[in-house]
């Protein structure tokens, strides 16, 4: 049995998530909670948030972000990828700067102007 904290919401609800019985969960007080501990224990995704450099602009670094959520075994891989990108000013809060990584349909946006 593990034992998670939902984050899917500010209550904070105290989930454990039986693996044993096709990952149960209990403790959650919504659905959202419940879909939440099933899916991080079966399928973890997340959100990147980074930075990459940024040629011309107001600073050096641009923050950027996914699109949407991505499996976690492919965080490292995008914050590499990351690393060696570099784009020209100016750029619009949402501007596609990669897209779709790693085939899952999944782009890398610029989340400030500058």
């Amino acid at each position: 049995m593990k034992e998670l904290t939902c984050i899917v919401c500010p209550k904070g609800c105290r989930l454990k998530v039986d693996e044993e019985n096709d990952y149960a969960v209990t403790g959650n007080s919504c659905e959202k909670g419940a879909a939440y501990g099933y899916n991080e224990l079966t399928n973890p995704m997340r959100m990147v948030t980074s930075t990459v450099k940024i040629q011309g602009g107001n600073h050096r670094r641009l923050p950027v972000k996914t699109s949407g959520d991505i499996p976690r075994k492919y965080v490292m891989d995008c914050v590499k990828l990351l690393d060696d990108v570099t784009v020209q000013a100016p750029v619009k809060t949402g501007d596609v700067i990669l897209a779709d990584i790693f085939g899952l349909g999944v782009n890398i946006i610029a989340a400030k102007d500058m």
